[in-house]
C-alpha cells in the first residue's frame, strides 16, 4: 500500500520535528487547495485525515511548532476569484473527527462530555442528538424578512464564496419562508441563516456520469465532487442541469430573542422548527441518551449505510441542550459539544501491482487491477474492477500507478482515480487482448458494445457451467433436474469438463456426489437420454451462440433445413434469413469458425443427439406473416410453448406486451393486465378455440396428443 511520507514512530529531535511539521503543512495546504478550491482531490479523505492527525499530534508534542497558518487552525481553502467573497457573521467551524469506527468512539466522546460538565457516575446520562454526516458541500443560506438573499460556501470558515444564483436552482431550498399557521412554531425571524449540506443522490450521480460519458466529457469521481462542481459553476444555467439536493442541520446568524428572534432550548427543537419552516431535515435524526444510545445509533446507521440514497461517511453527535453547549464552548477550531464519528473509509490509496483479465460465466472479459492490499470499506481489498476496455482507457490505469480505490458495502471494489503525478517512468497503457486468456479463443468486441467477449463458449472452461445450464434449460434441449447446484458439483469435482461429458455420465459418478441418491442419479440419466431426441431449433438455441435466441434459431432451421448447412453458411447466405442482420450473421459465423466449437457439436452428435432435418422451407408462404400475437393466462389444452411454436410456424410474431399494433390477444384462465390492455386498445381477443380456428385456417396442424406441462401466466 502506498503511504505518504509516514512519520517515524520514534520521538524525533527538534530539527526533524520542525522539518516534518513544515512538510505536513505544505502537503495539507496543497491537498486542501485541490479539495476545496479546485474540486479535484488527489487523495481520499482518509489519507487527508491521517496527515492532519499526524500534524495535530506533532504540534501537541511541540507547541513551539504551531504557526498562524497551520491547517489545524483553519477549516478549508481559499475563495475563488471568480466569486464574490462573503464574510460569515458567525464562523462556519468544523467539528472534531473520531476515526475509531467501533463502539469505543462514541463511548470516549460521552466520557469527555461528562468530564467537561463535571458529571459523576451517579448523575443521569447526557442527552444527545445523533444525525448523519453527509458527504457533500457545507452551505450557509441567509434569509432576510423570509426571502433568500444569499448563499455562501464554507470557504475558510471565516470567508466563503457567494454562490446564490447556483443555489437558487436547488428545488429543495425554499426561496421564501413563511411561518405556518401553528401557534407552537416560532415566527420566522427578520434575519435567519440556515446551515446545511448540498449533496447529490447516488442515482442522480450515476445518471449525470452516464450523460457525461455519452457526451465524451469528464466523469466525476464521487457524488461529493459532482455536487461541489455544480455549486461552483460560473454559469447558473449549467448548475441548473446538475441534480442537487439539500439537508438543513443548524443555524448561523439569527435575530436574537430580545429582538423578535426564536428562543430554542435544544438542538432537536431547533431542527424540528427548521422542518416546520419548510427546510428538508433528514428523517433519521434522533435523540439519544448517553453512550449506550450513541453506540446503538452508530451501529444501526452503519447497517443501513449502503442502502441510503446518498453518501455519508459517518454520524454526528451533538449535546442536545443548547445551554450545555454554551457552557462547554469551543477549543481552537472545534466545539467541545459535538463530534463526527466516522465509518470505515470507502476510498483509500494503494498501488497497482498488475492488470489481469478475468473471463465471466457469459464470456465477458473484464480487466481487473491487482492491488497492494488496502483496508477500505471495512475489508482488505486486493482486486478492483476496471469494467471494460473503454473504462480502463478513460481512467488510464497502468501497472505501478497510485490509485484511489472505492468500495461501498457489497459493491465490487473499483478504481475511481489515478494520481498521474506519481506514475513511474515507462508505465504502459493497458490494452485488451484479442485472444481469451483462459481458452485462447478469439476475443471480439461487436460494434456498438462496450464489452469484449470470448467466442469459445462451448470450450472455454470459464464458461462451461453457464454453457451447460443454458443447453439444459427447458426452451433448449431440456434436461429435467439438471440445475445450478448439480452443475456446480459436476464441474467443481472434475466429473465433467465439456458439454458432451454430460452424455458420458454413469450412475456411479452421479451417486458419488453429495445429496445424490441412486434413484436421483437414475432420474438424471433418464432425463439426459430423453433430451437426445430434440429439434434443430432447440439444439441451435442451446449452443448459446451470441444473439441467437429462440426465434432466430427457428428461422435458421427453416431456412437451411439442416445443421451442416447452417454451419457452412457464409455471412452473405446468413443475411438472406429473415430478421438476421450483419451483427447476428457475424456472430454465427464467428462461433462456427472456432474449431473447438465445431468439435463440441460433432461430439454431441456422436453421443447420440438427433433431430429431424428437412428441406429448406424459408420460401414457403406464411399465412400469419406480419401478424403480432400476445399470449396471456392458462389455456385448457395447449401449453404456452405449444401455442407459441404453432403461431411462429404459421409466421406470426409472438410478443410479450400488448400495443396498438397487436393483431390478436389469446387469453386463457387468470388472464391479467394484458387482457385489460387489449380491450382498451380494441385488439381482437381469442380464446383457445378461437386460436385453434385461426391456426386451422392458416393450415397449421394440431400437435399430436398435447400434454399440459406449463401453467404459468
Amino acid at each position: 500500500m502506498v503511504t505518504v511520507d509516514l512519520f517515524e514512530a520514534a520521538e524525533p529531535g527538534p530539527d526533524a520535528a520542525a522539518a516534518r511539521a513544515a512538510a505536513l503543512r505544505a502537503q495539507l495546504h496543497h491537498h486542501a487547495h485541490r479539495y476545496y478550491t479546485l474540486d479535484d482531490p488527489e487523495i481520499p479523505d482518509a489519507e487527508y485525515d491521517r496527515l492532519f492527525q499526524e500534524l495535530q499530534a506533532l504540534e501537541a508534542s511541540h507547541p513551539e511548532l504551531q504557526t498562524a497558518d497551520s491547517p489545524t487552525r483553519r477549516v478549508g481553502g481559499r475563495v475563488l476569484d471568480a466569486f464574490a467573497s462573503v464574510r460569515h457573521a458567525v464562523p462556519m467551524l468544523s467539528i472534531r473527527t473520531e476515526t475509531d469506527t467501533g463502539a469505543s468512539g462514541a463511548q470516549a466522546f460521552d466520557a469527555r462530555v461528562r468530564k467537561e460538565l463535571g458529571l459523576g457516575d451517579a448523575d443521569p446520562p447526557v442527552g444527545y442528538v445523533a444525525e448523519l454526516k453527509f458527504d457533500g458541500l457545507a452551505m450557509n443560506l441567509r434569509y432576510e424578512q423570509g426571502v433568500l438573499v444569499q448563499a455562501a460556501t464554507r470557504g475558510d470558515g471565516e470567508v466563503g464564496e457567494d454562490v446564490t444564483q447556483n443555489v437558487r436552482t436547488i428545488g429543495q431550498i425554499p426561496l421564501r419562508i413563511e411561518t405556518p399557521g401553528d401557534a407552537t412554531v416560532p415566527p420566522v425571524p427578520p434575519v435567519l441563516e440556515v446551515r446545511g449540506e448540498v449533496y447529490m443522490r447516488r442515482d442522480d450521480f450515476e445518471a449525470l456520469n452516464a450523460r457525461q460519458r455519452e457526451k465524451g466529457e469528464k466523469t466525476f469521481v464521487n457524488p461529493r465532487n459532482a455536487a461541489a462542481g455544480a455549486v461552483r459553476q460560473l454559469d447558473p444555467a449549467i448548475a441548473a442541469q446538475r441534480p442537487l439536493s439539500f439537508y438543513a442541520y443548524g443555524l448561523g446568524e439569527v435575530t436574537p430573542p430580545e429582538l423578535g428572534g426564536p428562543a430554542f432550548d435544544t438542538h432537536f427543537q431547533l431542527l424540528q422548527t427548521l422542518k416546520s419552516w419548510g427546510f428538508p431535515v433528514v428523517s433519521s435524526v434522533e435523540r439519544a441518551q448517553g453512550a449506550t444510545g450513541l453506540v446503538a445509533y452508530h451501529e444501526r446507521i452503519g447497517a443501513l449505510r449502503d442502502s441510503l440514497p446518498f453518501d455519508i461517511d459517518g454520524v454526528v453527535y451533538k449535546v442536545d441542550s443548547l445551554a450545555l453547549q454554551r457552557q462547554m464552548g469551543f477549543v481552537t477550531r472545534e466545539p467541545r459539544w459535538a463530534i463526527a464519528h466516522k465509518y470505515p473509509a470507502q476510498e483509500q490509496l494503494t498501488t497497482v501491482l498488475d492488470i489481469d483479465v478475468q473471463v465471466g460465466r457469459t464470456g465477458k472479459l473484464t480487466p481487473v487491477a491487482k492491488l497492494a492490499p488496502v483496508f477500505v470499506g471495512g475489508v482488505t481489498v486486493t482486486n478492483a474492477t476496471l469494467h471494460n476496455a473503454d473504462e480502463a482507457r478513460r481512467k488510464d490505469v497502468r501497472v505501478g500507478d497510485t490509485v484511489i480505490v472505492r468500495r461501498a458495502g457489497d459493491v465490487i471494489p473499483e478504481v475511481v482515480g489515478v494520481l498521474a503525478n506519481k506514475r513511474p517512468a515507462g508505465a504502459q497503457m493497458f490494452t485488451m487482448p484479442d485472444r481469451c486468456p483462459v481458452c485462447g479463443s478469439a476475443a471480439v468486441r461487436e460494434p456498438g458494445e462496450a464489452d469484449t467477449r470470448c467466442t469459445g463458449g462451448l470450450f472455454c472452461s470459464a464458461q462451461r457451467k453457464q454453457a451447460m445450464l443454458h443447453f439444459a434449460q427447458r426452451r433448449a434441449v431440456e434436461v429435467e433436474g439438471l440445475g445450478d447446484k448439480l452443475v456446480d458439483q459436476l464441474v467443481d469435482t472434475g466429473v465433467i469438463n465439456t458439454l458432451p461429458d454430460l452424455y458420458r455420465l454413469g450412475l456411479t459418478a452421479l451417486a458419488s456426489l453429495d445429496r445424490m441418491a441412486e434413484k436421483s442419479g437414475q432420474n438424471i440419466l433418464q432425463a439426459l437420454e430423453k433430451s437426445k431426441q430434440t429439434t434443430l431449433p432447440r439444439f441451435l438455441f442451446g449452443l448459446g451462440i451470441r444473439h441467437v435466441g429462440e426465434a432466430t434459431a427457428k428461422a435458421l432451421a427453416r431456412h437451411f433445413g439442416g445443421l451442416d448447412a447452417v454451419m457452412a453458411a457464409t455471412q452473405e447466405q446468413l443475411l438472406e434469413v429473415p430478421d438476421i442482420g450483419p451483427i447476428v450473421a457475424q456472430s454465427i459465423r464467428t462461433f462456427f469458425d472456432q474449431p473447438h466449437n465445431r468439435e463440441v457439436v460433432e461430439q454431441l452428435r456422436a453421443c447420440g443427439m438427433t433431430w429431424d432435418e428437412g428441406e429448406r422451407t424459408a420460401q414457403a408462404p406464411k399465412p400469419l406473416a406480419g401478424k403480432t400475437v400476445v399470449l396471456t393466462g392458462t389455456l385448457p389444452i395447449l401449453t404456452r410453448d405449444q401455442a407459441k411454436d404453432r403461431l411462429e410456424a404459421a409466421g406470426a410474431k409472438v410478443a410479450g406486451s400488448v400495443s396498438r399494433k397487436t393483431h390478436y390477444v389469446v387469453a386463457g384462465a387468470d388472464a391479467g393486465s394484458k387482457l385489460d390492455k387489449a380491450r382498451e386498445f380494441g385488439v381482437k381477443v381469442l380464446d383457445e378455440a378461437g386460436l385453434l380456428a385461426l391456426l386451422d385456417g392458416a393450415g397449421v396442424d394440431d400437435p399430436p396428443n398435447p400434454e399440459k406441462t406449463d401453467d404459468r401466466a
